[in-house]
């Protein structure tokens, strides 16, 4: 299993992504396109690997956090339709321009500056429902819809339009989604009273699909689960019986270490900085080149597990910045060059990116996102 060329990889495993995929066009009336939500580097995927992968299996478009990651992903070879859905600075709206990528419009300074700079950049406008974040209220969109239809520009140029859901992720109290989806059809129905028909509309990331099917609109944006992951436990335990069977989601991604030293420690030695461990029996150890600058919090100190030759080792002491000792079993035959396993599977073992982010305080989103992306990531 060892790549000894590096001391830390990423596997990005092709086949889970293409089942992922699958599993998504399942549930997808065919009208309906899916966008991969690359931002933040892919989740952890990698933002130079994981669309060219995704466009080669088939996602019809790519959504991204910034003008800048959209670049990255049109340098790399994408060709397909690409959305920001994050804000972008006005000087950045030329760039999209150039690139054909798509922005989004959530204020009026900002749809005012497209005018008044002559940008011909093609954007949706952002719908505030009730995320309370980004987006024109419902109740401002007739001002903002007037604007645009009072300028030839952003009429050729406004050629979608979004929300954002709150709480989709759990069926239990489906109330407030179930408003938003309300409201958003307000905005739908202005949208094209307007004279705007031609539009494109978006509401669902991937609890939203999952959960929401009424919400599927055009296109569908979808991170989590395309990385092989529920949006919560509850969404996973919420979804039909029947379909969720066919949507055995996958793990894309597997992280990967390899053993740098294998020591002994007797009764009495402390592990690490700070002096926060100490050993109380002979203690045979690995030593990872890994640490908190590559994705392991310290949070993980004392708790968190890896996986080698299939068999648990526990974190001992403080995560380093770029260290961390995990104990072995007494009769372990681990040596330099093993292979440790942060997440996914070794053997009959395996450590899921939400077992390591409860281990962490954390959620799998977060603990996938914040792992470095100078890693090699490697498609298997």
């Amino acid at each position: 299993m060892g790549r000894t060329q590096y001391k830390t990889w990423i596997e990005i495993k092709r086949s889970a992504l293409a089942r992922n995929i699958q599993a998504f066009r399942s549930i997808l009336k065919k009208p309906t396109k899916l966008f991969a939500v690359v931002k933040s580097n892919a989740y952890g995927h990698g933002l130079t690997v994981f669309p060219k992968l995704a466009d080669e299996l088939g996602a019809d478009g790519f959504c991204v956090d910034s003008v800048i990651e959209g670049k990255k992903l049109r340098k790399g070879g994408i060709t397909k339709p690409i959305i920001v859905l994050g804000p972008s600075l006005n000087h950045f709206a030329q760039e999209a321009a150039r690139d054909g990528i798509t922005i989004t419009v959530s204020n009026f300074d900002a749809l005012n500056a497209i005018q008044k700079d002559k940008t011909p950049v093609d954007f949706h406008l952002k719908i505030d429902t009730g995320m309370h974040r980004q987006g024109f209220y419902v109740s401002d969109l007739p001002k903002a819809l007037s604007i645009v239809n009072a300028s030839k520009l952003l009429q050729k140029h406004c050629i979608g339009a979004c929300t954002h859901f709150a709480s989709a992720k759990n069926l239990t109290y489906p109330d407030y989604t179930l408003k938003q989806i309300e409201e958003f059809e307000k905005a739908k129905m202005l949208c094209k009273e307007s004279g705007l028909r031609d539009m494109q509309f978006h509401a669902s990331a991937t609890g939203g699909a999952l959960l929401f099917p009424q919400s599927h609109y055009d296109i569908v944006r979808v991170g989590i689960g395309l990385y092989g992951h529920w949006p919560t436990k509850e969404s996973a335990a919420q979804h039909p019986i029947t379909l969720r069977k066919t949507l055995a989601l996958e793990p894309v991604l597997s992280w990967r270490a390899t053993v740098s030293e294998v020591k002994h420690f007797a009764p009495g030695d402390f592990i690490g900085y700070d002096l926060t461990e100490r050993i109380t029996k002979p203690t045979l150890a690995a030593i990872i080149p890994i640490g908190y600058w590559h994705g392991i919090p310290r949070v993980a100190s004392g708790r968190g597990e890896v996986l080698i030759r299939g068999v648990r080792a526990k974190i001992l002491g403080r995560v380093s910045m770029d260290l961390i000792t995990v104990a072995l079993p007494p009769n372990s035959t681990a040596r330099v060059g093993d292979t440790a396993t942060i997440i996914g599977k070794d053997e009959k073992e395996f450590i899921s990116a939400e077992e390591f982010a409860e281990k962490c305080d954390s959620i799998n989103y977060e603990a996938l996102t914040c792992i470095n992306p100078l890693i090699e990531r490697v498609v298997v």
